[in-house]
């Protein structure tokens, strides 16, 4: 084999390892956020305000931080493992999705504030832990 064959083969290799730990993530963050949510919804009793969905992308959210931190200023994480974390498990385990299905259903059900109350506080909250996050692993290095 040729040199350029052998690095073909060991960038398609690296790319299949990068693919199927996103895949893991995804699937991990996936369940690990419907256990979640519905825990914490479940302890609130509220049926009006997705309190579960808000959780999952606040604590997400507080958690790419803290990890993105870690990974950009220290590099503790090579490619494989931070396309786990990051793009699979936190991609997985935070959502977009529900919380714009559950603020259109909330609009169609003419709970108006409640659905402001929703985008306020998915976006401030989930930017401020964001940013708490990167900032407390300052801190913890």
């Amino acid at each position: 084999m040729t040199r350029n064959q052998l690095d073909f083969i060991f960038n398609k290799f690296k790319i299949m390892r990068i693919i199927i730990a996103i895949g893991l993530g995804g699937a991990c963050g996936s369940v690990l956020r419907y256990l979640v949510a519905g825990w914490v919804q479940g302890l609130s009793r509220s049926t009006n305000f997705p309190v579960g969905t808000l959780s999952v992308n606040i604590i997400g959210s507080l958690v790419i931080g803290i990890l993105a931190g870690y990974s950009e200023n220290i590099g503790v994480f090579g490619p494989a493992t931070r396309a786990f974390l990051l793009i699979g498990l936190l991609g997985g385990f935070t959502t977009f999705s529900t919380f714009a299905y559950e603020t259109m259903a909330m609009t169609r059900d003419a709970q108006f504030l409640s659905a402001f109350m929703n985008i306020g506080l998915q976006v401030i909250t989930g930017l401020f832990a964001a940013w708490l996050g990167y900032r407390l692993h300052l801190l913890m290095r």
